[in-house]
This record gives structure tokens, C-alpha cells and sequence, in this order.
């Protein structure tokens, strides 16, 4: 039964990595373009190292970017904005002021004059707002003004303003009425019979201006099928490499015409499979942990399409460059969560799925893997909030240093380079900071456990920590010195000091159910195991490990830390119960399962060194004298045993490191258990 269930488990992660597989290669498919490459690579200012090109098309020559952008800008600024004329406006106004007029009893020519002045004012026009603080107006000379479906330019400086018109009609009221102008004011407000009667209209000039754009020239020139574009050897000049840009893009854009559909998608299928196929294999060899977990396998496989997905979406937009685009979250992630090989085997393999429809592939595959790579040497730890801001800044670095490098190469010059690229290196940089966050969301999302997780669980104000250290607090101390003899151990032969630290604070709390019953917590000679049946006291002494598995499973601890508790013990007997029970029943026939830990054991190297160290610890308490020679016969006993028990076969444990763990603890429990000298008594005192 336990074969065919093992069997149907690997039948069922098989069938889960074919379908994550598939999956994932569906979701690629669907977000990579899918129109036709262009079969030949290309820098600007290196040689041609393929055969003579010949233009097998017709096609035009593509201005650049920047050199339509120039047009454009200088059509912007050359516009003259168009403003409607009111001429309704200025007759109502006029009929206003002769009205007033009127009632002052003032001679018909005056009166002819006051209006043939204030026509003047409306036929010359006048703005609601001076030029300097009309947006419309800003640097313009000229406008056109639209009166009866008739357009006219106009000179800015001849026009007035509500301010300018009003204060010439008062002018010219005060010097015309004289005495009466009082009488005028105190009747009308003279800034009454002044309105705005030009007026902008912001939809047709915004038409306008749009038409003028789209008449600027997206090409300069022709070249014909058959024309020689290159030699091969010749140096790819700016102008050729304008000339092969533009059979580039419209090789790619000439979707359907002679193209075998179903080649481009099978193509494109084959690259898919490939990429994924590489990093599933490297997954199967060198990562079989990682290979054999789903959730593992499915956040890596999650992780590159959302970034394939993430560039697809940027590149598609204009005003947003490529490389804004943090791709060193992804190693960055993954070695926070993993290690450096397999984040950096990742970043290759992403990069080379979004260099398919990267702009310059050549380029964007370079300077992502380089800035990629330092991101993950940079970050060989991640417990400070600083030491991403610094692998941030390593980033920008990288990135800016490898792009002015092939700038140079590409350009020759250095007025030439791109400058203003850098801004969105600066910008990728700072996206990076993410990743905290992000490392907070995928623990809670996949359960994983990071460095910085692991400090905090290593927090002796835990409420758990605190809880052991209350009820069981000889535990609490065993628990601390295991802790700083097992870091030290893993700092010299290689390891996560982070994880064996939390690892081997939390390995004693089920202790924290029954702590009398261990010495560690017991008054000196009082023991509650006299009481009892050795069986009955094994018991109690093994289940410490089950009940500290229910306790971190109910307190949400990680399972990386659960299995320190269960392991820590493996699955050797409780010696003194078991020998003593034998001896005590020398005819029976004892099952040794009784006085066996449940187990597993060790797998890992941190839990591996947190057992020997947790039973070296314990037995070198119990000793007499704590002479060097004493010290060492145990911890070579002590380590003897679990080898020849096998406790030991599936840790990841080298000669090396066994040998530099006993010379590391043999080091530490002479510092701790020193003899102090003796003092000589002073004989003249007495």
C-alpha cells in the first residue's frame, strides 16, 4: 500500500510539472509577439559580419526617433494658435455706449465719435487675457483670427487686452466729455462696454495642430529591390544603420505577405519550449529540492511570465523605455529565497525570452544580465533595509557604466551619447526597492521564509520565546546556548546562520508542556520521573518533539523551523529510560520503538548541526570534570554515535565540516565551562 501510494505521489508531481509546464508555455505564447524576426544582428559603428546585403523589397528609409521628434517639436512651436471673432459682441457693446451717451444731451458729431472710436476697439480685438498670461499665447507673435469663415493673421502686439481697451475708452471718454464724464460714471461703469471678442477654441486648434503633425515626413527616401545596402566587412555607418532599421521594421511588419503562418508559430513555440525546457532540466540536476516542491517550482515559473508580461506591456508604450522595467527584482527575489546559481540560471533564461521582442535584442540581453548578476553578488545577505538600497545603487551603476561603454562603441563620439538614458536606469533602481515588499507578500503567499523573517522569529521578545522562557526556563537557556554554539558552527563550515539560530531557539518548546520532567527546569535532587514507570517516562521525554510540532503548527511557524523540532532528536532512543528498563526486566523482551523518537532525521546541514550540538551540549552539563580530554572523548563519542546510527546519512555534511565542528564546539565549551584558578590564601593574615 505505502509503494502504490508513493507511486500515484509521483505520478501526480509529474502529471502537476507537465501541466505547469504547458501552462506556462501557453502564457508565454499568448504575451511574445508573433509576428516574423529579422534574421540579421546589427550594431551602429561595428562591421557587417554577414554576407552582402541587397534590398529584397522596395521600402523607405525611416527618419529616427529623435530626428521626428525635432520636426515635430518645431511644427509646435511654429503653430499659430486660431481665435474666433465675436462680431456680435462689439455692436452690442457700441449700442450700449450710445445709449449712455444719449442721456447726457451731448452733440451728435461727439456721440459719432465716441462710437466710431469704440467700433475701432472691437475691430482691432481685444483678448480676455494679456499674451504673457495666456497659455495659448506664450512665445506666439502672430494668431489667426477666424471673422465670417474668413481667416487673417494678426500681430499679438496690436491687439488689446480687457485692461489696455478699458483704459483707452476711459481715456478717451475723460478727454472727450470733460465735465460730463462724471455724470457718465455715476450712472454706467464705463468697464461695461468692454468684452472679450476673441476667443479660443481649444478642440479646433488642438484638430489643427494634430493635422500639421501628421503631415511631417515619417521617411527620407527610397530604396529599391535589388540596391545593395551593405558589403560584408563594411562599417555599419549611422546612415546605414538608419537604412537597415528601416528594412528591419518593415521586414517585420509585412505580417502574411509570402510567410508561412503556421512556421511563425511553431517557431516560436519551439524557442518557448526550449527556454523552459533548459531551466527545468538545471532543475532537475542541480535543484532536485527546488524540482520536487510545487510551490517553488510554480512561484519561479510565475515570476518569469509576469516579467515577459510586465516588459510586453512597457515596450508596447511609447513613452515609457524598456529598461524602466526592474528585471533585477527577479534574481533578487530568488536569491533571497533560494540561492545565486538558480537566480542568475533565471535571469538568463528571461532575458533571452524578452530579448525576442526587445528593441536592439543584443543590447537589452547584455545589460540585463550584467546588472542582474552584480544584483545577486551584491546582495549576499538581506537583514538591513540598507543592503538593498545598496544593491539598488550597484544596479544603476552596472546598468549606466555597460551602456555608456557600448554608447561610446556605437557612437564614436561623446556629444553623441544618449544622456538622457541614464534617467531611466535611475528609475529601474529605484523600482527595485519593491522587492521588500514583494518578499513580505510571497512569504505570506508561498510560505517562504527569508532572512529578515528569520531575525524577527529569533526575537527572544517572541510571544512563544517569552512563553518558554517563563514556564521552562532552563529550556529558555539550553535553547540560547545551543543557539550561539550551532551559528558559530555554520558560520565556519557554511550555512544560513539566520535559520540555525531561529531553528535551534524553537527545537525545545514542547518542552514547555510538561518542563519539570526535564533536568534543565528541575531542583537539584528532585525528580517527578521517580514516580513513574520508565516507560511512562520515556513517553513524556519523546513527546516533547510531537508536542512541539502541534505547538509551531499552531503558533503559524515556518515549516523550515518545524523541522528542527522534529529532527533534532532523529530517531535515536531515550538511552537512560530504555537501558534502565532492561536492566530492570531482564527477561522481557523490550520493544525498542517504545523508547524511539519519531523522527525524521536531520536533512539539512543547519538541523543537522543543531542535533549533534544539542546533544553534546546536554551531556557536557552532566559531566564532572570538564577537562579538555574529557571534552574532546565525548564529542567524538557523541558524534560516532549518530554516525554509526545513520542519523547523519541525509545531511548535507562533508568530512570538512565535521571536523571543523568539533574543533569549533570543543573551542566554545572550554570558553564557557574554563576553570577558574585558585586564589592563595594570604598566610600573614592568619
Amino acid at each position: 500500500m505505502k509503494k502504490l501510494l508513493t507511486r500515484l505521489a509521483r505520478y501526480y508531481h509529474f502529471f502537476y510539472i507537465a501541466f505547469a509546464f504547458l501552462a506556462t508555455v501557453f502564457l508565454l505564447y499568448l504575451i511574445i509577439p508573433g509576428e516574423s524576426r529579422f534574421k540579421y544582428e546589427f550594431q551602429k559603428n561595428a562591421p557587417w559580419r554577414h554576407e552582402t546585403l541587397v534590398a529584397p523589397f522596395n521600402f523607405a528609409i525611416l527618419k529616427s526617433d529623435e530626428q521626428v521628434k525635432i520636426e515635430q517639436d518645431s511644427v509646435k512651436s511654429k503653430f499659430i494658435p486660431y481665435f474666433n471673432v465675436d462680431t456680435l459682441e462689439g455692436i452690442a457693446q457700441t449700442n450700449n455706449l450710445i445709449q449712455a451717451l444719449n442721456k447726457l444731451d451731448i452733440d451728435s458729431a461727439t456721440a459719432k465719435n465716441l462710437e466710431d472710436f469704440i467700433s475701432r476697439l472691437y475691430d482691432v480685438g481685444i483678448l480676455e487675457q494679456s499674451p504673457e498670461n495666456n497659455p495659448a499665447l506664450q512665445n506666439k507673435t502672430q494668431l489667426i483670427a477666424i471673422q465670417d469663415k474668413l481667416a487673417e493673421r494678426v500681430f499679438v502686439t496690436d491687439l488689446y487686452t480687457l485692461k489696455s481697451a478699458y483704459q483707452e475708452l476711459s481715456d478717451t471718454l475723460k478727454a472727450t466729455l470733460k465735465s460730463r464724464f462724471d455724470s457718465l460714471s455715476q450712472k454706467t461703469n464705463v468697464s461695461d462696454f468692454i468684452r472679450a471678442n476673441l476667443t479660443y477654441d481649444a478642440e479646433f486648434n488642438k484638430q489643427e495642430l494634430q493635422n500639421q503633425l501628421d503631415e511631417v515626413s515619417l521617411t527620407q527616401g527610397m530604396v529599391q529591390a535589388g540596391e545593395r545596402i551593405i558589403f560584408k566587412g563594411d562599417i555599419v555607418t549611422p546612415d546605414k544603420y538608419t537604412i537597415l532599421d528601416s528594412l528591419k521594421i518593415t521586414y517585420e511588419t509585412k505580417r502574411g505577405q509570402n510567410i508561412e503562418r503556421y512556421l511563425l508559430i511553431l517557431g516560436k513555440l519551439i524557442l518557448i519550449i526550449s527556454c523552459l525546457l533548459i531551466l527545468i532540466f538545471y532543475l532537475y540536476y542541480f535543484r532536485p529540492e527546488i524540482f520536487k516542491q510545487k510551490r517553488r517550482l510554480s512561484f519561479i515559473l510565475i515570476m518569469i511570465v509576469l516579467m515577459v508580461f510586465t516588459s510586453r506591456f512597457v515596450n508596447d508604450r511609447n513613452f515609457v523605455n524598456l529598461y524602466l522595467v526592474p528585471l533585477s527584482i527577479l534574481p533578487i527575489l530568488l536569491r533571497i529565497f533560494f540561492d545565486s546559481r538558480t537566480a542568475i540560471f533565471t535571469l538568463v533564461v528571461t532575458s533571452l525570452l524578452i530579448g525576442y521582442f526587445a528593441p536592439n535584442n543584443f543590447e537589452y540581453i547584455f545589460l540585463n544580465l550584467f546588472a542582474g548578476i552584480i544584483a545577486v553578488f551584491s546582495l549576499d545577505k538581506l537583514h538591513r533595509r540598507s543592503h538593498l538600497v545598496l544593491t539598488a545603487l550597484w544596479v544603476f551603476i552596472s546598468y549606466s557604466v555597460v551602456f555608456l561603454a557600448m554608447s561610446m562603441i556605437q557612437e564614436g563620439n561623446i556629444d553623441s551619447i544618449p544622456w538622457k538614458e541614464l534617467e531611466w536606469f535611475g528609475g529601474n533602481a529605484l523600482l527595485i526597492l519593491l522587492a521588500y515588499p514583494l518578499i513580505y507578500i510571497f512569504e505570506k503567499l508561498f510560505g517562504f521564509v527569508s532572512d529578515v523573517t528569520l531575525i524577527e522569529l529569533a526575537d527572544t521578545n517572541q510571544p512563544l520565546l517569552r512563553k518558554l522562557a517563563h514556564e521552562a526556563p532552563g529550556t529558555f537557556q539550553h535553547s540560547m546556548q545551543i543557539a550561539n554554539l550551532a551559528e558559530e558552527v555554520i558560520i565556519r563550515i557554511g550555512g544560513n546562520p539566520f535559520l540555525v539560530r531561529a531553528g535551534a531557539l524553537y527545537h525545545d518548546i514542547g518542552k514547555m508542556n510538561q518542563p519539570a520532567f526535564f533536568v534543565e527546569n528541575q531542583a537539584a535532587g528532585m525528580s517527578p520521573h521517580s514516580a513513574l514507570d520508565n516507560k511512562q517516562s520515556a513517553k513524556i521525554i519523546i513527546d516533547h518533539v510531537t508536542n512541539g510540532v502541534k505547538i509551531a503548527r499552531r503558533n503559524k511557524l515556518p515549516e523550515m523551523l518545524i523541522d528542527f523540532i522534529s529532527s533534532h532528536h532523529g530517531t535515536t532512543q531515550a538511552k537512560y529510560f530504555y537501558t534502565t528498563y532492561k536492566n530492570d526486566h531482564p527477561n522481557e523482551d523490550v520493544d525498542p520503538k517504545e523508547f524511539t523518537y519519531p523522527g525524521p532525521p536531520p536533512k539539512s546541514k543547519e538541523t543537522s548541526v543543531v542535533m549533534l550540538t544539542d546533544g553534546i551540549e546536554a551531556a557536557a552539563r552532566a559531566l564532572k570534570e570538564k577537562t579538555h580530554e574529557n571534552l574532546h572523548q565525548l564529542i567524538e563519542k557523541m558524534v560516532r554515535d549518530k554516525l554509526e546510527s545513520g542519523q547523519l546519512e541525509n545531511a548535507d555534511l562533508t568530512l570538512r565540516d565535521i571536523r571543523i565542528f568539533k574543533e569549533t564546539i570543543i573551542e566554545k565549551l572550554m570558553n564557557i565551562y574554563h576553570v577558574r584558578i585558585e586564589y592563595p590564601e594570604d598566610n600573614k593574615s592568619k
